[in-house]
């Protein structure tokens, strides 16, 4: 058997295999018809590991400039460290570092979404709060609808990955390869669906109350008694398909007119506790980053998702109403969050 200089990829990969099924380095050179030499220097290299990264010192950033990147931090949300060590006139300093001296003062975030308020906005969120304070929540229906798409927000795809392995692998489509828009409704500690709206289907007016009548009114409110539907009160968003003159006539004479239909401040879905439930049910159905191959697929998981929240849950978010109200109030209008 001759002396190689060097072994193939494929040999180190089958020595490391007749090692773990208890062969000796002198039958593994026989197998392979390699030098015992040869093997018994390979094993010796692995088993010394691969050498300690030598850490480089950072460059020194005085007392002087650290308050003075802080002082850019504060100012300059969202900007890359290059830019907040530009601000301050600090140079030559390398990516790393700068990212290190910043995660001392602060964090990666992600900017917080809400709705554009306006004075006459929060004037009008301050009067409906005034109006509904003394209200029975337990006979309100919370209603709204959701999209899912069968990836889901792009943010969820992320998580820990051990080391040694590879982060999956996950498809591209444009539009998140299509969605299916849902329905559903809260009261007290009861689900209303969640319905599907048919697939293609654009929410005007008239398909909004044709969807109502054949879902809403003849799987669900009909089964009802008199007494809970003289007391009931239909909540929905200010969406144009909801709030038009069609959709509002259309409502009361199926008896859901004037105090039954509760009215709704411009630019409030903070105030919805039914919200709440949609984060609830995204979080199930997209965890771990799970994409989808078909709309029935995703419909289904929705399905699935809902039928697991209990009425407990659905409790308390209808019961946290009297605490969004006077969150309202003291803040005069303003956000309040979810």
């Amino acid at each position: 058997m001759g002396q190689k200089k060097d072994l193939t990829g494929s040999e180190k990969s089958k020595i490391v295999r007749y090692l773990a099924e208890g062969c000796s380095s002198l039958k593994t050179a026989k197998l392979l018809k390699r030098d015992h030499r040869t093997i018994k220097r390979f094993i010796q290299n692995s088993q010394q590991g691969r050498k300690k990264r030598v850490e480089k010192s950072r460059r020194k950033i005085t007392a002087h400039e650290l308050r003075k990147v802080k002082r850019a931090a504060a100012k300059m949300p969202l900007a890359t460290s290059l830019a907040i060590f530009q601000s301050c006139n600090i140079t030559g300093v390398p990516k790393s570092t700068r990212c290190a001296i910043l995660r001392d003062m602060a964090k990666v975030r992600k900017a917080e979404r809400r709705p554009p308020l306006n004075k006459t906005h929060k004037l009008k969120c301050q009067d409906w709060a005034k109006k509904y304070l003394k209200t029975d929540f337990s006979k309100v229906l919370w209603t709204d609808e959701m999209r899912v798409s069968l990836d889901g927000p792009d943010g969820w795809a992320r998580g820990w990955i051990g080391k040694g392995q590879r982060a999956p692998v996950r498809l591209r489509r444009q539009q998140g390869g299509g969605g299916v828009l849902v329905w559903a409704g809260i009261i007290k500690g009861e689900l209303v669906g969640p319905f599907r709206v048919e697939d293609g289907v654009k929410l005007n007016s008239q398909s909004y109350c044709q969807f109502l009548e054949d879902t809403f009114f003849k799987q669900w409110y009909r089964k009802k008694s008199a007494s809970f539907k003289k007391n009931m009160i239909f909540m929905q968003d200010n969406a144009p398909s909801h709030a038009s003159k069609y959709s509002t006539a259309w409502l009361a004479r199926k008896g859901i007119k004037e105090e039954k239909l509760m009215t709704w401040p411009p630019c409030s879905p903070d105030l919805n506790p039914i919200e709440n439930l949609w984060s609830i049910i995204k979080c199930e159905i997209y965890k771990e980053g799970k994409q989808y191959t078909s709309l029935n697929s995703v419909w289904e998981a929705v399905v699935a998702a809902a039928r697991n929240v209990d009425g407990e849950q659905i409790k308390t978010l209808t019961e946290s109403m009297d605490g969004r109200l006077l969150s309202v109030l003291a803040k005069k209008g303003g956000y309040i969050g979810r």
